[in-house]
C-alpha cells in the first residue's frame, strides 16, 4: 500500500526580543524548528519550497529538489531570474566529498575598463543591458542535475513551467515591480512581460510568462528528443544545455540583448562553461567549514574563523560589548582583504588565497585589534610571505592610507545596495545528499533578453575599473566578477553538520559567521540561530553601486542595552538599530544522535521550509 506523504509547514509561535546577556538557549522563536527524518526543502518563497517538496515526493534526491527550487524562484522573480547566476556546495554521500558549483557568468566581448570609462561610468552600471554577464543559472541547474541528480529535466522543470503558465503574484514581487515600473517600461521586452497595457500584475492576480514557458519547453523537448534517439539521461540533459547556450535560444537571447545595447555575443555564451570545483575550507575547533573559491566573498568567513578560534568567545558572552567589538574588528580585517585580494582565480593575476587562509596569517591579523577603539582605516594585510612570496601590490596598499573617498553621497541608495537581496536554497535527504545554494541575478528591474522571457544579470557592477582598488577584479572579457553570493557547508568527523545560506549582499558572510557561532559557541538550536540578534558592519566596500563604505557604522539589534550603546560610541562607532538584524538565513542541522534533521528558516520576509 502506498503511503501519502503530507508536508508540514512553518507556523507562528510566541516571540520575545533577546537582551544582550540573556540565556540564549531559552530564546523563543517566531517560527518553529522544522523537524524531519526523510528530507527538507527550504528557500525564500513558499511556492518554491513546495516545488522542492514535490520533487522529494516523486522520489528525487536533494539535488533534484534544489534544482526545482532554483527554477521556481527564478520564474517568480524572487529577487532573481533565469539570466542570473548560481553557485552551490554539494555534499556527495557516495564519495564523502564536498564539491563546488561555479555557475557565475563572465564579462562579455568588449567589456573592458576603457569601454565603461568612455561611457562616463565610475563602475559598470547596476541595471540594463550593459550590466549583464552571461547567464549562469540555466547552466548551473543543468550541470548539477546531470552530474548529481536522479530525475529528468522535464520532471525538475515541471513546477517552474506551471508557474510560467501562470502563478498568483505575491505582494513582495509586486512592490518590487511597482518601485521600478519606469525602468521596466523603458525596455521593450520587459514592458511586454510585466505590463498589460499600463498595469502591473496585482497581488493575487495570475502572472503568466508565455515567452519563458516556450524557452523552458524548448529545453525539455530537446531532452525528450535526445532520450528518444538513445542518448543517456546525462547526455539528454546536456543536449538541453547546448540548445540554450549554442542553439536557437542563444540566438534570440543575443539578438534581444544586443538590440537593447548589450554586449553579449553568441561566442560568449558558447565558450562559457559551468565549473565543478574543489571548495576552500578551514577547521574551526574540529569542524570543517567549506566555502566556494575567491571569485565570491565566502573565504572571508574562513579568514574570520581562523582569527576567532584563538579567542574564548564563550567567556566574552553572546553580544556583550567585548564580543561585539571583537567581531566587528575581525570582520574589518577579513573584509579589507576581500575588497583588495579576491577575484576570478581562472585569469591572471593569481590571488594569494593560500596566504589569506593561513592560520599564521590569521594570528598576525588578530594582533592588530585595538580593544579600546574601532580601526576605521583597516587595510588589506600582506599574505604573500605566508606563501613564501613577495607582495607586488604593497605600493597600492600604501596609497590606501589616505582618507577614503568612498563614503556614500546617497545614503538611501547605498543601504538598498548594501543589503541587495537574492534568495537561498537549502536541501537535504535521508540518503545523505546535502545542498546549499545562493542563486541570484536578474532581479528587479529586470531587462528581458528579447523574446526568451529571461531577465538579464546585473552582476557587472561588482567589477572595478581601476586596478588600484583591486588588481584581481578589474573588468575584462571572459572574466568573472567577484560576487557576494556565498553558500556554506560544515562537516564534523567527515559527516554533514550544517548547511546554511543567506541573502543580503555584503551582509551575507557577516550574518553567516554569527549564525555559525550562535550554534557552535552559544548553544542555540538552528531556528534560534537564524533569528538571533546579529551585528552588521558597513566598513567594507559595497559590491554594488559606487562601491562605497561607512567606516565605523554598526547595525545593532533594537534591544541592545544602553550601557553597551554608550560604550560603543566611545569606541568610535556610529550606531544604527533595527528590530531584525539577523538576515534571512535558511539552514539545516544534522542531528547525528537521533538520525534526524532540524531546519531553520528566517523570520524575515517569505523564507519557508517543507519537510517530512
Amino acid at each position: 500500500m502506498k503511503t501519502t506523504i503530507l508536508p508540514f509547514f512553518l507556523c507562528l509561535v510566541i516571540s520575545t526580543n533577546l537582551p544582550a546577556q540573556a540565556n540564549v538557549q531559552s530564546l523563543r522563536t517566531q517560527k518553529p524548528v522544522l523537524h524531519a527524518r526523510h528530507w527538507l526543502a527550504i528557500t525564500g518563497k513558499p511556492l518554491a519550497a513546495t516545488a522542492g517538496a514535490t520533487l522529494f515526493q516523486q522520489g528525487g534526491n536533494a539535488v533534484d529538489a534544489a534544482c526545482a527550487m532554483i527554477a521556481a524562484t527564478c520564474t517568480m522573480f524572487d529577487v532573481l531570474s533565469w539570466g542570473g547566476e548560481t553557485q552551490a556546495l554539494i555534499y556527495n554521500p557516495k564519495t564523502g566529498e564536498v564539491v563546488g558549483i561555479n555557475a557565475l557568468g563572465i564579462a562579455p566581448t568588449g567589456a573592458t575598463a576603457q569601454f565603461y570609462k568612455s561611457k562616463g561610468f565610475k563602475y559598470p552600471p547596476a541595471t540594463g543591458p550593459l550590466a549583464a554577464v552571461t547567464p549562469g543559472t540555466p547552466g548551473g541547474i543543468l550541470v548539477m542535475l546531470a552530474e548529481f541528480g536522479t530525475k529528468s529535466l522535464r520532471e525538475v522543470l515541471a513546477p517552474a513551467m506551471q508557474m510560467a503558465d501562470g502563478y498568483p503574484m505575491d505582494e513582495d514581487v509586486h512592490r518590487q515591480m511597482k518601485r521600478y515600473a519606469d525602468d521596466l517600461k523603458s525596455w521593450p521586452y520587459s514592458k511586454k512581460v510585466f505590463f498589460k497595457g499600463d498595469q502591473l500584475p496585482q497581488p493575487g492576480e495570475l502572472f503568466s510568462q508565455p515567452d519563458l514557458y516556450v524557452t523552458l519547453k524548448k529545453m525539455v523537448d530537446t531532452e525528450a528528443a535526445a532520450l528518444a534517439s538513445g542518448k543517456s539521461r546525462k547526455e539528454a540533459i546536456m543536449a538541453a544545455y547546448d540548445r540554450f547556450y549554442t542553439g536557437d535560444i542563444a540566438d534570440e537571447f543575443v539578438r534581444g540583448t544586443r538590440e537593447q545595447g548589450g554586449l553579449i555575443t553568441k561566442e560568449d555564451l558558447a565558450k562559457w562553461k559551468v565549473l565543478i570545483e574543489k571548495p576552500l575550507s578551514t577547521n574551526y575547533k574540529g569542524i570543517e567549514v567549506y566555502k566556494l573559491r575567491e571569485w565570491q566573498q565566502g573565504p572571508v568567513l574562513l579568514q574570520a574563523l581562523n582569527m576567532l578560534e584563538n579567542l574564548d568567545l564563550k567567556k566574552m558572552r553572546y553580544n556583550s560589548l567585548q564580543y561585539i567589538h571583537t567581531l566587528y574588528q575581525v570582520m574589518n580585517y577579513a573584509y579589507a582583504d576581500r575588497d583588495f585580494y579576491y577575484g576570478d582565480p581562472y585569469v591572471p593575476p593569481v590571488e594569494p588565497i593560500q596566504g589569506l587562509l593561513s592560520k599564521a596569517y590569521a594570528a598576525q591579523r588578530l594582533k592588530l585589534i585595538d580593544t579600546a577603539k574601532n580601526d576605521a582605516m583597516a587595510l588589506p594585510g600582506d599574505p604573500y610571505p605566508f606563501e613564501g612570496k613577495t607582495n607586488p601590490y604593497l605600493d597600492l596598499i600604501e596609497r590606501m592610507k589616505k582618507p577614503s573617498s568612498h563614503r556614500p553621497s546617497d545614503l538611501e541608495e547605498y543601504m538598498k545596495n548594501f543589503y541587495a537581496g537574492t534568495t537561498s536554497v537549502t536541501a537535504a535527504d535521508a540518503q545523505g545528499w546535502v545542498v546549499s545554494v545562493v542563486p541570484s541575478g536578474g532581479w528587479m528591474p529586470a531587462c528581458i533578453a528579447g523574446n526568451t522571457g529571461i531577465g538579464l544579470s546585473q552582476r557587472m557592477q561588482s567589477f572595478v575599473l581601476d586596478a588600484s582598488e583591486n588588481p584581481f577584479n578589474v573588468v575584462a572579457p571572459g572574466q568573472r566578477p567577484r560576487v557576494t553570493l556565498t553558500p556554506t557547508l560544515a562537516l564534523k568527523d567527515g559527516k554533514p553538520l550544517l548547511a546554511f545560506g543567506v541573502q543580503g549582499g555584503d551582509s551575507q558572510d557577516q550574518n553567516l559567521l554569527q549564525f555559525f557561532l550562535n550554534m557552535t559557541e552559544f548553544g542555540m538550536n538552528v531556528q534560534q540561530a537564524v533569528e538571533a540578534a546579529n551585528i552588521n558592519s558597513y566598513q567594507m566596500k559595497s559590491a554594488f553601486g559606487d562601491h562605497e563604505k561607512i567606516p565605523g557604522k554598526i547595525l545593532l539589534h533594537a534591544s541592545t542595552p544602553d550601557d553597551i550603546r554608550q560604550a560603543l560610541i566611545k569606541k568610535g562607532y556610529t550606531l544604527e538599530f533595527s528590530a531584525r538584524t539577523s538576515g534571512p538565513i535558511t539552514a539545516i542541522y544534522f542531528d547525528r544522535l537521533h538520525g534526524t534533521m532540524w531546519g531553520g528558516a528566517s523570520n524575515h520576509g517569505d523564507d519557508y521550509g517543507v519537510g517530512w
